[in-house]
């Protein structure tokens, strides 16, 4: 008797056979996002510089021009998209015969591949920026960054919370889920607009940089918190602990054993005479970090900044920072255009009966999320003629930690779609708002630039 091939192996066997037939397929998608998101990165950044604008604004609004909001030549199946939603997937139908289940496989492996390539691109800016810190000067303003940063959490949390369950009767769980997408920071993008405008180095950007840091812990055990909240309706107390020893353990271990790092980096440099020899150790530790952050429930990209922070004083740190520069000019993009291009503008459509009273909460949300992020440069003390519009700002954009919030709230079904909708909103008008509105509260000259005229005179 003659049975099907289907029937004599093993289901397993088959799914793997065909996931192996459509790799060549997932690469060549691959290969397509990538082109797509490096031509939207240069066009952008560089009409954005053109106008006077930092570079990573140009490629944010790059990212939005080629995702879910124009072109969907770069779409995400958890931003709600499928694949007859990508352009680019209509491409590859046509230079090849794929059936409907294969396309739908080769768009969520190819939308996996660009997202892993994306936070590795954040990774690598936060080793870079952290490369770019001072940990001395960070240190001196250790303690002023955590007050921002505490204000930066509390404030526009107590107020959106509180707003959204007695001006709008939202119920607790979704309000307190909105509040906490309030609190978020995103460093990334913050960071890069610091580094562009000259300014990352002055005791402002220093500021910043820490309480963006310590915003990020902050939001990670503020997320666990809410997301334990709407999955069970209690918060595991013992995770909330769990949370914040882990982090300042983390955090202030890893500066504590800077020198040990940074001898073991020189050793290791000297050792190996191969090409790579400074730039691959320096990655090795910047990973190493990132993973063992990941291992106890942190984000990444605190072990990243950290790497990058303890290397800071190394002998050969000219040399590693001109040997970063260009892996970040090739894997930041990814992110950046990323970010951008899962942001749906449709959400503000206003024709649509259900976005206007998402448009209503986004309004109260975007005036909480700016005035609670802009109180915290009156938080810093012991420090006259500093800048403290500028800090505030360097506070508001919320990016892609916001997205997270937006996202976990809605697969734990914490927010209905107008509550949503007005996150969305709140994290892309903070997001794009804040590098022009640093450019205006710093001025025109670089801070650095200053200081060396200063010195000169």
């Amino acid at each position: 008797m003659n049975y099907p091939l289907e029937q004599l192996l093993p289901s397993n066997y088959l799914l793997a056979a065909a996931e192996a037939e459509n790799a060549p397929i997932v690469l060549a998608g691959v290969l397509l996002s990538l082109i797509v998101i490096y031509l939207a990165s240069k066009l952008g950044g560089e009409l954005s510089r053109k106008l006077d604008f930092p570079p990573v604004l140009g490629e944010l609004v790059g990212g939005v021009v080629v995702g879910a909001s124009a072109l969907n030549l770069l779409v995400f199946p958890e931003s709600g998209a499928s694949a007859s939603d990508s352009f680019l997937m209509t491409v590859l139908q046509l230079f090849d015969d794929i059936s409907p289940e294969a396309v739908t496989s080769i768009f969520e492996s190819q939308s996996e591949a660009i997202s892993i390539l994306a936070e590795l691109g954040v990774i690598v800016l936060l080793f870079e920026i952290g490369l770019e810190s001072d940990l001395r000067e960070l240190q001196k303003v250790g303690y002023q960054a955590a007050v921002v940063a505490v204000v930066g959490v509390v404030a526009p949390f107590a107020a959106g919370t509180a707003g959204l369950m007695f001006l709008f009767n939202v119920p607790t769980i979704p309000a307190v889920f909105a509040g906490a997408a309030l609190t978020a920071t995103s460093i990334g993008i913050t960071s890069k607009v610091l580094s562009e405008l000259g300014h990352l180095k002055s005791a402002e950007g220093q500021i910043i940089v820490g309480a963006a840091v310590i915003d990020d812990v902050l939001g990670i055990i503020v997320l666990a918190v809410v997301a334990s909240l709407a999955k069970t309706g209690e918060v595991d107390i013992f995770n909330v602990v769990y949370l914040i020893v882990s982090a300042t353990v983390f955090l202030v271990g890893s500066i504590l054993l800077g020198k040990f790092f940074n001898k073991a980096f020189h050793l290791s440099a000297e050792f190996f005479q191969t090409r790579g020899n400074i730039v691959i150790p320096a990655f090795i530790l910047a990973l190493l970090m990132s993973f063992l952050a990941t291992a106890i429930h942190l984000e990444a990209i605190l072990g990243a900044f950290a790497a990058g922070l303890v290397l800071d004083e190394t002998d050969t740190r000219n040399e590693l920072d001109e040997q970063v520069i260009p892996i970040a000019d090739i894997l930041v993009p990814i992110f950046f255009v990323s970010v951008g291009a899962r942001v749906d503008l449709s959400v503000l459509n206003p024709v649509v009966p259900e976005n206007r009273q998402g448009l209503v909460l986004a309004v109260f949300l975007i005036v909480v999320a700016i005035i609670g992020k802009i109180i915290t440069g009156w938080a810093v003390f012991g420090k006259p003629g500093i800048n403290r519009l500028a800090i505030g700002v360097g506070m508001i954009p919320r990016g892609e930690v916001g997205l997270v919030f937006a996202g976990i709230g809605a697969a734990s079904g914490a927010l209905d779609k107008p509550l949503q909708a007005a996150i969305i909103i709140m994290v892309i008008l903070t997001t794009f708002l804040a590098p022009p509105f640093l450019r205006f509260s710093f001025g025109d000259a670089p801070k650095e630039v200053v200081e060396e005229a200063d010195a000169a005179s």
